[in-house]
């Protein structure tokens, strides 16, 4: 019995190592701990009007679909906007408003592996 629970040890050291749980080198910790930033990406782009011209100072909505916090940027003067750290294992509603005037909404998907998600939202 005493052989078998040494390879049953043996086999799970194996397979912490192998899957990133446990690691032999000094620096180094579990490989959810240096991979954190590695599912966060950027969202940006330009909003503008119907004749395609930018619209500044229009506020640019990021809606977390599942804890529906919400994040929000003014555009600059050539409407563009951008969120940092947005995170690729969540959905997002993302949409601008300015006077009275809205963007139809879009979906930043989960599904959507672009480390960069850039796109232009234009007003009705």
């Amino acid at each position: 019995m005493k052989v078998n629970r040494a390879r049953l040890a043996a086999w799970v050291v194996f397979a912490a190592f192998a899957a990133g749980v446990v690691s032999f080198l000094p620096h180094a910790g579990p490989l959810e701990a240096q991979a954190q930033n590695l599912g966060m990406r950027t969202v940006s782009g330009v909003v503008v009007d119907g004749s395609s011209s930018p619209v500044p100072a229009a506020t640019v909505f990021l809606k977390n679909q599942k804890t529906k916090a919400i994040r929000s940027y003014t555009s600059t003067k050539d409407g563009r906007f951008y969120f940092a750290q947005v995170n690729m294992a969540e959905d997002y509603d993302l949409w601008a408003e300015k006077d009275g005037r809205k963007t139809a909404t879009k979906t930043v998907s989960s599904w959507d592996s672009r480390k960069n998600f850039e796109t232009e939202l234009k007003m009705k």
